[in-house]
């Protein structure tokens, strides 16, 4: 197996999650903005350059969902300490709800494979676009806090967070209800 340019570029996202950690921690908000902000480019570039140069590999499809995760969840967690110096935190009961939607549908494709046997589980649209609002959101968030402000702009990332997580939730629901039906 050979490392793609795409892979690469995977494995600097999940390697930018420390010193984003680090930095938001420590109180140097557009330093961590910055990082953020790079690791959300090589999402964009890692699955553009995987299709523009036929580098779709099955480590890429296991390493890019990955990445992602673990850089919302960091974010989540960070953005949501009351001790963190931040102007703007999450809401608790939002970073609890989006990490229970993400652990329940690993947890659920976990046993339907190991129960039923393998099966192709795609993420959806609403999925996608409930990953991107949460990217938004945490933009929103870390650049208000960077201007030491609060903004319209925060609540209205929460509110279309909760809601693309209900509705993806729903939606995975009934696709995976569907998939274990496909088993029987």
């Amino acid at each position: 197996m050979r490392l793609t340019v795409a892979n690469q570029l995977t494995l600097l996202r999940i390697l930018l999650i420390p010193p984003f950690a680090v930095l938001t921690l420590y109180g140097y908000t557009g330093a961590a903005l910055l990082v953020f902000a790079t690791a959300g480019l090589t999402d964009l570039l890692d699955g553009m350059t995987a299709r523009l140069t036929s580098q779709r590999s099955s480590l890429g499809a296991w390493l890019d969902p990955m990445a992602d995760k673990l850089l919302l969840l960091a974010a989540l967690i960070l953005l949501t300490l009351p001790r963190t110096h931040v102007v703007n935190h999450m809401p608790l009961w939002l970073t609890v709800l989006i990490i229970s939607r993400d652990v329940v549908i690993v947890g659920v494709v976990a046993v339907v494979n190991l129960a039923i046997g393998p099966r192709t589980f795609h993420p959806s649209i609403w999925g996608k676009l409930a990953t991107a609002t949460y990217i938004g959101t945490g933009v929103a968030f870390m650049g208000f806090n960077y201007l030491q402000r609060t903004s319209p702009i925060i609540d209205i990332g929460i509110w279309l967070s909760l809601a693309l997580t209900l509705i993806s939730s729903g939606d995975y629901f009934l696709r995976m209800r569907r998939l274990i039906n496909e088993g029987h």
